[in-house]
């Protein structure tokens, strides 16, 4: 090596050393050595898995180029379809995916910050574009068929909805209102284009309770969609914690130090409580609401965010799932432990041993889950007066148990006591 580049290299490695404290201690030159090319090889390998995993998870630009490539051919239409292919006036922003199957976007569209969500086949198999709009076109929007009445598409959507909600008396309000989506051009018909792109947003489980909830506050506003790709409102906070450390880096970082970090990252204490009572607001509304129960399968606080003024809304209601999906999934289901009786991450069944299959029946109801989410979330830094009182109440709703049909009064009771307290101690004041 050149004598010039050694000393340059001398230089920049031990530059932090004084000329004195090298001469009497030559081991340091070691020990700062390591130490620099462990710090860059750390760094290093934190960026190189940042961009993979960004490069992996984020393929917003498939997704579009595969949206506007069905709209200009006819073959989809949507409110949305012209701002996002033809306008370019909806924009994908900050990508927040979480799978590379489900692309989740932060955007704008008429100057309103919202999400962008739409669905792209597996990486591994749409290395070829064209052949990758070929094959979403031949599975995802061959229904309904050319030649299909209204009456027939009516019909439809209306045996669909069946299956996903259970025998319900409103089911054709439900159906008159997708039916009143897909009209673009509000001409009281509907064409094939249209037809397609409702069928295809009936698949996804999340636009069907968005649409079905769409009157209750804690559900996200659906503003447009275009084939299966649909816009909704922002909530500024998608999350009941600001930090989240990256999946790779969690075996290096204690969950202590996360938890504690979290703690000091929430609202207030009066604000945590105003977006609990909306959490428990929501439950109420998906228990016994008008197309049936619904249950929470993930109760993560992942999919739990609340807005500026602290008003709980759900980011993603993915794992929120109709109560006639998941007998359906659990009706005949071999088993030889009550976890193959689960349904999502925590739709929980017992299995009958006897006959080797599962009950049909979820054991721990919606409100037991949040109350073990709200546990961490709600007694750090509670009042004094009431972290007694507080602790009972979640107590008693985290043991909730037993069949919903048989604990439907009970389940009442614990969850107004806990609204009741909490709004007590926040009442009167600038959070109520």
């Amino acid at each position: 090596m050149p004598r010039g580049l050694r000393r340059l290299l001398h230089l920049v490695l031990f530059c932090p050393l004084s000329k004195g404290l090298q001469s009497r201690l030559p081991a340091i030159k070691v020990k700062y050595l390591l130490l620099a090319w462990l710090g860059i090889l750390i760094a290093s390998w934190v960026l190189y898995m940042q961009y993979a995993s960004y490069s992996e998870l984020c393929r917003g630009h498939v997704c579009q180029m595969v949206i506007c490539e069905h709209y200009r051919r006819g073959i989809i239409s949507g409110s949305s379809c012209k701002a996002l292919c033809d306008q370019r006036t909806l924009r994908l922003q900050h990508c927040m995916s979480t799978s590379s199957t489900h692309q989740v976007y932060s955007g704008v569209w008429k100057d309103r910050p919202v999400v962008i969500k739409c669905g792209v086949e597996d990486p591994m198999q749409s290395n070829a574009a064209p052949q990758s709009v070929r094959r979403q076109e031949m599975s995802l929007y061959d229904t309904p068929t050319r030649g299909t009445s209204m009456d027939e598409f009516k019909e439809m959507v209306h045996s669909f909805l069946k299956d996903k909600l259970g025998e319900q008396s409103s089911l054709s309000t439900l159906v008159d209102r997708m039916i009143s989506l897909g009209d673009i051009n509000q001409d009281g018909k509907v064409s094939l284009a249209e037809a397609k792109s409702i069928w295809a947003l009936l698949q996804i489980n999340e636009f069907l309770l968005m649409v079905a909830l769409q009157a209750k506050e804690h559900t996200p506003k659906m503003l447009g969609f275009c084939g299966d790709l649909y816009v909704t409102e922002r909530v500024s906070h998608s999350s009941l914690y600001r930090l989240e450390v990256p999946h790779y880096l969690q075996a290096l970082v204690p969950e202590t130090l996360i938890s504690s970090l979290n703690h000091w990252l929430t609202p207030a204490w009066p604000r945590r409580a105003r977006i609990t009572i909306g959490l428990l607001e929501f439950v109420e509304e998906v228990f016994h609401g008008s197309y049936g129960s619904f249950l929470i399968c993930d109760a993560s606080p992942r999919h739990v965010g609340y807005n500026s003024k602290y008003d709980c809304k759900m980011a993603n209601l993915h794992s929120v799932t109709s109560e006639a999906v998941v007998r359906g999934f659990l009706r005949g289901r071999r088993c030889e432990t009550n976890a193959d009786c689960t349904y999502g991450r925590d739709c929980m069944a017992t299995c009958d041993r006897l006959v080797k299959q599962c009950n049909t029946e979820v054991v721990q109801p919606n409100l037991a889950k949040v109350c073990m989410l709200l546990q961490d979330f709600l007694l750090f830094g509670a009042p004094s007066d009431l972290r007694g009182d507080l602790e009972k109440q979640l107590r008693t709703c985290v043991m909730l148990s037993g069949l919903a049909s048989q604990m439907e009064v009970h389940h009442s009771l614990v969850l107004n006591n806990l609204k009741t307290l909490l709004w007590k101690k926040i009442s009167n004041t600038q959070y109520s």
